[in-house]
């Protein structure tokens, strides 16, 4: 009987790497899914991960955890007997790793967004991050087509997904903002403090794209044809009044001033709420130290993020009537 061939190690693990990708955006694409960002996350962390193998695989860089002694290699396994590959994590840290740095930082997030929504609440974030989905998918595509060649593009795999909604007739200002949870606030505002403003701006960690719509000239063309641009391109700029709608729309982090969270605070009920008070908790926390991602300095400025506002409101809520006038 004839010995069945296998397939090259590197074969393998791009076919089990794009088929992760391609259910990741079918499940997040589903009507009927809840956990959309869950699932998106655990599988394209799956499809990178794989997709880092196959090139570590063919470039003959161990991608095996082990143990060096003496002249000896002695690989890590588990309580069944196999081998510990790397995680996405490990693969990212790797010299030879050919990712981008705004790729790899989009990765990063999506791993810490993962650890923070594991076991927790996550309302809002199927909408308010979908740009960090989307560039996500591009970056896949990218540098799959880069690596190994335009044959294993998933580019014409998914089509535009059909809506119930017509997408001209949202209007944005008017829809409620979700809030986040303030776990993964802190979250992303923490992570976000330590990127630079090309990482944060980059296409390669979050996708921004704006649409508008194409009338068709003669019968028998589409009925509807929509033209998505960058939002940061000449075509963009030229004509932003035609633009009906910013399909992935993402904000520029909210800054505040102190002056500014003392009259919020007032607002919510603690009159006697002052800058000193202010002072004297940022300073007794250290909450300008970098890294905590409570602010930035900005022309000699300081401005604080969401996170040190959310953090100064349960200060106030956990000093009982401190802060409240009888």
């Amino acid at each position: 009987m004839a010995r069945t061939r296998r397939s090259p190690v590197k074969k393998e693990l791009l076919k089990k790497s794009r088929e992760a990708a391609l259910n990741a955006v079918q499940s997040f694409n589903s009507p009927l899914a809840t956990f959309k960002t869950e699932t998106f996350i655990v599988l394209m962390v799956i499809a990178w991960t794989y997709l880092l193998h196959a090139y570590y695989h063919s470039k003959r860089i161990e991608y095996r955890y082990y143990e060096k002694s003496s002249k000896r290699r002695k690989f890590k396994r588990d309580s069944e007997g196999r081998y510990q590959y790397w995680e996405l994590k490990q693969c990212l840290k790797e010299v030879a790793c050919p990712l981008d740095n705004p790729t790899t930082k989009n990765l990063l997030f999506l791993i810490g967004l993962r650890n923070e929504i594991e076991h927790h609440e996550s309302t809002g974030v199927d909408e308010s991050l979908s740009s960090r989905y989307l560039a996500c998918c591009l970056n896949y595509e990218r540098f799959i087509c880069e690596l190994f060649g335009e044959r294993y593009s998933l580019g014409t795999a998914a089509a535009f997904t059909l809506q119930f909604r017509d997408l001209t007739a949202v209007n944005v200002k008017s829809e409620s903002v979700v809030r986040l949870p303030s776990q993964v606030a802190k979250f992303i505002q923490k992570f976000e403090a330590d990127l630079s403003d090309e990482e944060f701006q980059s296409t390669h960690y979050q996708c921004r794209l704006l649409f508008r719509p194409v009338a068709a000239n003669r019968r028998g063309q589409a009925d509807a044809i929509i033209d998505f641009v960058r939002y940061d391109s000449e075509v963009a700029n030229e004509g932003c009044e035609e633009h009906q709608q910013v399909v992935f729309k993402d904000r520029e982090r909210n800054k505040y001033r102190p002056t500014t969270i003392v009259k919020m605070m007032k607002s919510e009920g603690y009159s006697s709420f002052t800058i000193q008070n202010h002072t004297n908790l940022w300073k007794k926390l250290k909450a300008k130290t970098p890294g905590k991602g409570f602010g930035k300095e900005i022309e000699k400025q300081w401005y604080w993020y969401d996170s040190w506002l959310e953090e100064v409101r349960q200060h106030c809520l956990s000093s009982g009537d401190k802060y409240r006038k009888a």
